[in-house]
């Protein structure tokens, strides 16, 4: 995934950086996974992997169980998964997912920050040509031998697996995304990190004087809470 995965992780990073509103975007999942599947991560592989972003962002295990009764109790906020696409300047294509109580809310200020940066708004289903989606996870090598997890992992959709300094970065098509979370599992495998992301078939030559505007839509869409992860088919080749 080269230099387009760094600049997805620096965005993240840079995002993780104000602690309070990481905590409250893994709420939101924490508490869509309970409405789906229930409080018990034993039994709900979205609560597990809520669970476990929420390990890899360092919040505390108490404000996990926390979200956790708050999600199942009977005055819980009725979150949902909301996707909106657009475009952003340079005809660069966005994906914006969000977690919201409050659609009407959300998409007022979704189309504020594309209106304000040189953007717009288009229709659901304009970009499902332009992404796939995948399931990216990385696990602890340690004791692994990458030839020997290979064909292991096969069995559960293996798409691509590299050897990135000390873990190992699996790749897999979004269908078998919960299959290799459960495989990885039943494999006694550490999962480090997991995530659910878009990665563009059809990528997006930008102008050097487009680059700023691009980069301050996206910082602002990040800003907000109901926000929960923005792509973008922006060309990050080496080369670029």
């Amino acid at each position: 995934m080269g230099r387009a995965f760094e600049f997805r992780k620096e965005r993240k990073m840079k995002r993780w950086a104000g602690m309070a509103k990481t905590f409250t975007r893994i709420g939101r999942e924490i508490a869509i996974a309970v409405k789906s599947g229930g409080g018990d991560p034993a039994y709900n592989p979205s609560l597990r992997l809520a669970v476990q972003n929420a390990k890899t962002a360092n919040m505390p295990k108490q404000n996990v169980e926390n979200a956790i009764k708050k999600a199942t109790s009977k005055d819980a906020e009725n979150f949902q998964e909301v996707i909106y696409e657009g475009y952003g300047p340079n005809k660069v294509a966005f994906v914006v997912e969000t977690a919201t109580d409050n659609p009407t809310r959300t998409i007022a200020t979704v189309r504020m920050h594309f209106n304000r940066n040189g953007g717009e708004i288009v229709e659901s289903g304009t970009h499902n040509f332009i992404f796939d989606r995948k399931g990216v996870i990385k696990i602890n090598s340690e004791g692994q031998d990458l030839e020997e997890l290979e064909l292991l992992l096969i069995d559960y959709g293996l798409e691509s697996i590299v050897q990135e300094d000390e873990d190992i970065m699996i790749t897999v098509a979004f269908s078998d995304y919960g299959t290799m979370l459960k495989g990885l599992e039943e494999q006694n495998i550490e999962i480090l990190s997991a995530e659910a992301v878009r990665l563009p078939t059809v990528v997006k030559n930008v102008a050097e004087d487009h680059l700023e505007a691009i980069i301050k839509l996206i910082d602002k869409l990040e800003e907000e809470d109901d926000i929960t992860n923005v792509f973008h088919n922006m060309d990050m080749s080496e080369e670029s």
